[in-house]
């Protein structure tokens, strides 16, 4: 008999799985509920799942491709009331780079397994937890590990959190990834501060704002030309002068694709024909997000490794993950303190 994921917001990961050992392959990853599914009795071939009311509203939200608001309020006083605080600014941690929550002082940290309807992160390098606290005199609230579109998720429930954030009272978003530099003026360790974006996914008829809007979050048509905070870029780049790294920051386009794959040649070709200089798998829909729902944004990728952009036979010249982590590990240290510093600028400003 098939075992069914429900989210209960208590931790609790038991699942029934069928009966010849093998779990749900449309699970990904979700958390379970304690319930228990029998044969009907009547021989009719029907399973029957003894779940309480709360378990069977939380199998429908997982099940479905957007999360309503009543549901995102939800999930927001969990965080709020078990946190007792209400951030200003969020922080979405991308690969490698969850040590921009760990300088967060006197955290609060929640897994995401034990976050009422959350999904979970199955990507090396993203530790699965929310933690909010105070960094820099702010309060903020940090994603460690992002959910990816290759990972099963639909692009609503990717950027859901988002939601979450401007509902625990966020107006600041800060999202960071790992990337590929396609400029070949880009060196590995540099950090592109992003300033506009090619959305690839969205080229495809893909988007997180598809199906009905609701506006209480936004407008059916928002607009995208000004998604990233000019002011928050030109603070960066004084900072990063600061720093002393001015040389390793730049300001491009960044494009996100599916994945999990990386780019073929061609591909990379055309995306740097078009105007993108580093390519991703993350981030341009949480700014969509982020934008629709009137956060003022600001991004930076962190060039992991060199696109190649010419055929050749060498191993050396393939990307691959275990270089990602390995640079980013290398560059967390200015990551962070390009944050913090932005951060203070910020509270300093609005306190």
């Amino acid at each position: 008999m098939t075992g069914y994921k429900v989210a209960n917001g208590n931790g609790t990961a038991k699942t029934n799985g069928n009966s010849n050992g093998h779990s749900n392959g449309h699970s990904n990853g979700l958390k379970s509920a304690d319930y228990t599914a029998q044969e009907n009795p009547t021989g009719n071939g029907k399973i029957r799942c003894e779940l309480t009311p709360e378990e069977l509203r939380a199998l429908r939200v997982l099940n479905e491709d957007t999360y309503p608001y009543e549901v995102i309020e939800e999930i927001a006083d969990f965080i709020t009331k078990g946190s007792g605080m209400r951030p200003k600014i969020g922080i979405i941690c991308g690969s490698g780079l969850g040590s921009l929550a760990d300088i967060i002082q006197d955290p609060k940290i929640f897994e995401y397994e034990k976050i009422p309807n959350f999904p979970v992160s199955t990507v090396e390098g993203h530790a699965g937890r929310l933690v909010v606290g105070t960094l820099e005199g702010a309060t903020v609230m940090a994603m460690q590990g992002r959910f990816h579109f290759y990972e099963g998720y639909p692009l609503a429930k990717c950027s859901m959190p988002v939601r979450v954030m401007k509902l625990c009272g966020v107006e600041y978003l800060f999202a960071t990834n790992a990337a590929g530099g396609i400029n070949p003026r880009f060196a590995v360790g540099d950090i592109m501060l992003m300033h506009d974006h090619v959305n690839m996914l969205g080229f495809a008829g893909n988007s997180p704002l598809q199906g009905p809007n609701d506006p209480r979050f936004g407008p059916r048509f928002p607009a995208l030309v000004n998604s990233y905070n000019k002011d928050l870029i030109n603070k960066a780049i004084e900072i990063g002068k600061a720093m002393g790294i001015e040389s390793n920051i730049h300001v491009g386009v960044y494009s996100c694709l599916g994945g999990p794959n990386y780019e073929t040649i061609a591909e990379l070709k055309a995306l740097r024909m078009m105007g993108v200089d580093a390519v991703g798998m993350s981030t341009v829909h949480e700014v969509i997000t982020a934008r629709h729902c009137d956060m003022k944004v600001f991004a930076f990728s962190l060039i992991t490794n060199k696109c190649s952009t010419e055929y050749s036979d060498k191993k050396d010249e393939e990307a691959n993950h275990e270089e990602v982590m390995a640079v980013a590990k290398n560059r967390q240290k200015a990551c962070c303190e390009l944050v913090a510093r932005l951060v203070r600028e910020i509270h300093t400003a609005t306190a």
